[in-house]
């Protein structure tokens, strides 16, 4: 499979390895996201131990551990006892030579050793620091990750070198990937989100149609019980977390609106939206201009686009898939997924703001967000604090282009925006699918911008 993109962290590791000292580095972030990848990328050309943890007990996995270090020192496997025997034996070969070695899936080896934490530090600090080797631990569990290697109690606390948080691909970066024009690499990015493993199985030669209908909608394909596999890795009881999640996806995103669709009550449900968050499986938000982001104004969204696609048209559809895909698709995704692409587009939309404030296409704003309050919201709220400057803008994913309507109705919302002082500097911007009416452009401010797919495509194109 071809690698893209991780630029950044791929010249961060090897600037790591190619300083004097030792490295103790930590990659961390959602299964599927490509750390595997990018670790094997970064491996490829300088001597290393990549070492994959499974879920079996204990004395195998240092077994195999071990096995792989005796293997590239071209030697026997020593009879080895524990894990500090078995960190001994790759300090003594560290001695010899510098490399990389590579320990992924790390949470695994915890599971069955809660002391292995231990282990790492005496080995880190008697044995690699005096090295110029690098040791990388690379998880899937974040929550074990941030909480037995880079937390506070954890024995490792403070010896990392560095730490990669992996993130999915912005629409940016899921552009390389997703052979399609525009306005369809929208609708792909709303189904299958930055993930690189989902991006990779669409073929871009067929339509989305096709492709939904064959690695979705099939009861054979990886995606179709993927996010039921996911929570089951990481939850022993995943039936209230799917309920949450489907219930989200649906549109019910204030803790109140939740409570109601799953019948699970507003205190025990405060739990289960934490745990959803900490596994990076829903995102809280509030108005861009609330003080301290403790608004009880919060709303929570599914923070995948391929799950929220999942848990919106999959999992309520599972019998009716079962029988009949087409019809789920032709009756069911087809006509409601331009709605669902609409929340996609608006953070697509974000991501144009933020890369134009960047590259000067914008003024600089130092917060970006959505703003509601009671009946009315704004798809985008720009602040600027330090000269008193406002940022106002829409985005309509419609099949008719934007004329006035859109144009009065964002200047009638700006002055319910509470923020600054009377004479702040108030600025426009419009984004639209379909273009926009003759004559527009020539009836609005100077403190307005549109943007059609063709102007959002030339600024997400530059590097």
């Amino acid at each position: 499979m071809t690698f893209y993109n991780r630029v950044e962290e791929l010249e961060a590791l090897n600037s790591s390895f190619e300083s004097p000292g030792h490295d103790f580095i930590v990659i961390y972030g959602r299964r599927r996201v490509g750390k595997t990848a990018l670790l094997k990328e970064f491996c490829a050309d300088r001597p290393h131990i990549y070492f994959l943890a499974a879920q079996e007990a204990e004395y195998r996995q240092r077994e195999k551990f071990v096995d792989k270090v005796a293997g590239y020192f071209d030697e026997r496997m020593p009879r080895i006892d524990g894990w500090d025997e078995a960190f001994d034996y790759l300090g003594d070969k560290l001695d010899t030579e510098d490399l990389v070695v590579a320990i992924d899936e790390f949470p695994y080896l915890v599971a069955e050793n809660d002391s292995l934490p231990s282990y790492l530090q005496g080995f880190i600090d008697e044995q690699l620091q005096d090295t110029n080797s690098m040791v990388v631990l690379c998880g899937s569990s974040v929550s074990t990750m941030e909480s037995e290697v880079l937390g506070h109690e954890s024995p490792l606390y403070g010896r990392r070198t560095a730490q990669f948080d992996v993130q999915p691909f912005s629409f940016k970066q899921a552009r390389k990937v997703m052979d399609y024009n525009m306005a369809d690499s929208i609708r792909s990015y709303a189904i299958t989100g930055g993930t690189p493993m989902y991006l990779t199985l669409f073929d871009y030669d067929r339509s989305i149609a096709e492709n939904v209908r064959s690695q979705i909608l099939s009861p054979t394909a990886v995606l179709y019980n993927e996010p039921e596999f996911l929570l089951r890795t990481e939850l022993r009881n995943p039936a209230r977390y799917m309920s949450i999640l489907e219930a989200v996806a649906l549109g019910h995103t204030t803790p109140n609106e939740i409570s109601g669709a799953t019948g699970i009550d507003v205190g025990p449900l405060s739990k289960y939206l934490q745990t959803l968050r900490r596994l990076r499986l829903l995102d809280r938000e509030v108005p861009v201009t609330a003080l301290g982001k403790k608004s009880k104004r919060s709303r929570y969204h599914v923070a995948d686009e391929f799950l929220r696609f999942w848990f919106r048209y999959v999992e309520p559809n599972r019998s009716s898939i079962e029988e009949a895909p087409e019809i789920v698709y032709d009756g069911t995704i087809e006509p409601d997924l331009p709605t669902h692409v609409a929340s996609t587009f608006e953070n697509v939309c974000q991501e144009v703001v933020w890369e134009g404030i960047r590259n000067g296409a914008f003024e600089p704003y130092s917060e970006v967000g959505r703003w509601w309050y009671g009946e009315d919201e704004i798809d985008i709220v720009g602040l600027s604090p330090t000269d008193n400057r406002i940022l106002f803008a829409e985005c309509k994913w419609t099949s008719e282009p934007v004329g006035e309507a859109l144009v009065d109705n964002l200047q009638a919302k700006a002055p319910k925006v509470r923020w600054g002082p009377d004479d702040r500097t108030e600025e426009f911007v419009l984004f639209s699918k379909s273009g926009f009416v003759d004559g527009l452009e020539e009836r609005i401010g100077d403190n307005w911008s549109l943007f059609a797919l063709a102007d959002i495509n030339g600024h997400l194109s530059t590097d």
